[in-house]
């Protein structure tokens, strides 16, 4: 029997990572010191996902198999010595799901090729894998388009006494993010206590789920950047930035085993008062142009368009003959002007509201917020392996911003010279004036003097 010196798979281009739907093409190299007879040479290509309960573990509990194809290149015979080359081609189904590597499953695409011999001999093979990336376009993700928000009110407890509740609002300027981009974070928090609070905390997360019997969470941090406290009886705004590392995306269509999402996690470290900002982080990123246009309100109808009294003259003198107008029932009588102290004080209220109504709204914000700022911190153990993830040199950021290096920037005080990004406005409320509806004037009006007609008068006339 002759040894096999060399046995292996080459990629035409050298080709690893593909779409779905395209084909897959290639090479198989054998080399052989001796005469090798053999049965049969076959060339397989599958794709699979596989979970576990254990980590790192590959004694699958759960498999899912997304397509399996196997082509023999070389019948019954001898292998003559020296080197042979066995060409082979595959077509990647365009339902497959985009590679995908974790502590608790994975998503593997392989090529393996067999050398089948006869009895009692060795059998050989070898594989090698490949990558499979279908494009998350966010543009085509339903409900992308606007800011994620969020808002919660936790008590403030403080050696066992309630001092006072802490309100803590935040939200990011979009939904959905490609590796590169920085996720904008404002934060308004409300210390209703008498008591400073712990930092501030902006993290990015991670949550991969390994649907079993018993789903298996595996959540993550992959960046996290901090701020300083808020003293007793303060109100501040807190801006942020976190940079998206190279992530796998939200969504693995046509996988059924793992979901993965993403989320922005604000939180206080005293009080234990936390919220969360779902995000999607994709391969396309969102086009502003693409954004749908929000619909304007139909105008407020004016006092011109309602028919008045005399509108109705001209049809009273038209001919008896025409039967379109139905008879018109009597009106009753009006009921009784009140006295004017009455009037004054009734429910009837303004339709324009006070003038405190917009300075109470928001609360004012302290300018001499103290606030501290770290660089980002990334865990190197937190991203699980996912084709084509890398910072493109041309990718379009929301905003100036730092680089993704680790140093650190000033904090989002109000002189901060580009800390923080300016933030768009296209999501935000309308700016346009609302008309002033002033309430009626009752000093000059004019009661009558006598009591309205009665009902039987009324019809008569």
């Amino acid at each position: 029997m002759g040894k096999v010196q060399e046995f292996e798979i080459t990629f035409d281009k050298s080709k690893v990572v593909y779409s779905p739907g395209e084909s897959i093409s290639g090479t198989v190299r054998i080399k052989v010191g001796q005469a090798l007879q053999c049965k049969a040479i076959k060339v397989n290509c599958n794709g699979f996902c596989g979970i576990t309960s254990k980590a790192n573990d590959t004694a699958w509990t759960v498999e899912e198999q997304y397509f399996n194809s196997t082509i023999s290149v070389a019948d019954k015979g001898t292998l003559k010595l020296g080197e042979h080359t066995f060409p082979f081609k595959f077509l990647i189904p365009a339902t497959a799901p985009t590679s995908f590597e974790g502590n608790y499953g994975k998503i593997v695409y392989r090529v393996r090729a067999f050398i089948d011999t006869p009895r009692f001999s060795k059998d050989y093979n070898v594989e090698k894998p490949f990558y499979l990336l279908c494009l998350l376009n966010l543009n085509e993700v339903p409900d992308i388009w606007g800011t994620s928000s969020s808002a919660v009110t936790q008590q403030f407890t403080y050696m066992l006494v309630k001092t006072g509740t802490v309100v803590l609002k935040a939200q990011t300027d979009m939904r959905g993010y490609t590796p590169g981009q920085i996720i904008q974070v404002t934060a308004k928090i409300h210390n209703q206590s008498g008591k400073s609070t712990g930092n501030m905390v902006a993290s990015l997360m991670q949550r991969v789920t390994y649907e079993t019997k018993r789903p298996t969470h595996d959540l993550r941090t992959i960046a996290e950047v901090e701020g300083g406290v808020v003293k007793a009886g303060k109100e501040v705004e807190w801006k942020e930035q976190i940079i998206v590392p190279p992530l796998p995306q939200s969504c693995l269509s046509g996988c059924e085993l793992i979901k993965i999402e993403y989320y922005v996690k604000v939180s206080l470290k005293s009080p234990d008062v936390m919220l969360t900002l779902p995000i999607h982080i994709g391969n396309v990123s969102l086009d502003k142009k693409l954004q749908p246009s929000i619909k304007a309100t139909p105008p407020t109808p004016q006092p011109a368009e309602l028919t008045p009294p005399s509108a109705s003259a001209p049809d009273a003198a038209a001919p008896a003959t025409t039967p379109t107008m139905l008879p018109r029932p009597a009106p009753k009588p009006a009921p009784r002007p009140a006295p004017r102290s009455r009037m004054s004080s009734s429910g009837n209220s303004p339709s324009a509201p006070p003038a405190e109504f917009h300075q109470g709204a928001e609360g004012g914000v302290d300018d001499a917020y103290p606030n501290k700022r770290q660089s980002q911190l990334v865990s190197p153990n937190a991203f699980s392996y996912a084709p084509g993830l890398f910072f493109s040199q041309n990718q379009n950021h929301n905003g100036p911003g730092p680089g993704p290096g680790p140093g650190p920037s000033p904090g989002p005080g109000p002189s901060s010279g580009g800390a923080t990004a300016p933030y768009p406005t296209d999501n935000r409320a309308s700016t346009m004036p609302t008309p002033l509806i002033l309430p009626p004037d009752y000093g000059n009006s004019s009661y009558p003097q006598e009591a309205p007609p009665s009902y039987d008068e009324s019809c008569n006339t």
